[in-house]
């Protein structure tokens, strides 16, 4: 019997490569990764990424590099879904985002990337904290950032791909294990851009 995740990548498979619709960037063996572009309004894209800056208890962080602390470059928050005290555009979207994704998402880490200068380093998602099997849901408002997607072993397939506002970007478990991806710094000036990650978390896993 296929599973929820099967059922919704099956569901997606498809989806054209190229085009300005709805494309599967990665499908193989390694994992796969889809690509959603004005899966919001324009719109309703722009509400959501003036509610969230405002009303949002967003936090900067401190992490150890070459035997020093630096800033994180980038705010962060994140929520448990069945939060009392959830935004409301993040139960919209959250709600959106699971008609589309059929994972039982429960979580959802925010990060606000203020300008040119802020990015995340490539990275993997915390394995840990996330439950087998599901996919993770990147859904992005505010300004166009470029996305690097490396494989981790050769031959280092990379995928670039430049997030819109109203985009959603679908990775599956697998991803995790064969790729890092990151948001690089950019030379050119960018406005803000506020990314919702939403994920399937072990339970015991504190949010972060």
């Amino acid at each position: 019997m296929p599973t929820a995740v099967s059922r919704m990548f099956h569901a997606m498979a498809q989806l054209p490569l190229f085009g300005t619709g709805p494309r599967t960037l990665l499908d193989d063996a390694s994992g796969r990764i889809d690509y959603i572009p004005g899966f919001l309004a324009p719109d309703e894209a722009r509400d959501w990424f003036e509610r969230l800056r405002a009303g949002v208890r967003w936090q900067s962080g401190r992490r150890r590099m070459y035997e020093r602390e630096v800033d994180v470059p980038r705010l962060v928050a994140s929520h448990l879904l069945d939060d009392p005290h959830l935004p409301a555009p993040l139960a919209e979207a959250a709600a959106r985002v699971r008609t589309a994704v059929d994972a039982p998402f429960n979580a959802v880490g925010l990060n606000l990337y203020r300008d040119a200068q802020d990015s995340v380093a490539p990275h993997n998602d915390r394995l840990a904290h996330i439950a087998e099997g599901h996919p993770i849901a990147l859904l992005s408002l505010g300004d166009t950032r470029r996305m690097t997607v490396r494989a981790k072993l050769p031959p280092r397939r990379v995928l670039h791909v430049d997030l819109e506002p109203g985009s959603l970007f679908v990775m599956s478990y697998a991803t995790q294990l064969h790729y890092d991806h990151g948001i690089p710094k950019q030379h050119t000036p960018v406005g803000p851009r506020i990314s919702l990650a939403f994920r399937v978390r072990r339970r015991e896993a504190a949010t972060d």
